[in-house]
């Protein structure tokens, strides 16, 4: 794992919480273009699952496997509980769960990527 993938996929998952937060304000319900963004930052992190799963067997790091496995796995499981929610929920507090959701993936991202480098334990 490198910075410019962590930092790419943060901003990805930044610029749908934006998307989300657009829909929030302006009280619209989950839409089919929220749920194909939505649908792309599940792709790419699922890409950084394998990616970071393959990279953690090769590495030599002194990497906390399970934490570093652990915030992987969580990362790929909040889009679709989030989206799922948001379809459910019909007012304006389903896509504000989205955009709750979308933020904590960026900064999990980032967290990740500490623990990556060594810096978090």
């Amino acid at each position: 794992m490198n910075d410019p993938i962590a930092y790419g996929v943060a901003a990805l998952a930044l610029a749908v919480a934006l998307f989300a937060a657009w829909h929030t304000l302006r009280d619209e319900p989950f839409s089919n273009p929220l749920f194909y963004a939505a649908g792309v930052l599940q792709i790419v992190l699922i890409a950084l699952l394998v990616g970071g799963s393959i990279a953690l067997g090769r590495t030599e790091r002194d990497v906390e496997g399970g934490l570093f496995i652990s915030y992987l796995v969580t990362v790929v499981v909040i889009p679709p509980a989030a989206v799922v929610w948001g379809i459910a929920e019909k007012s304006r507090w389903g896509t504000g769960v989205v955009v709750v959701a979308m933020l904590t993936v960026s900064v999990l991202t980032i967290r990740l990527l500490g623990i990556w480098q060594g810096r978090y334990v």
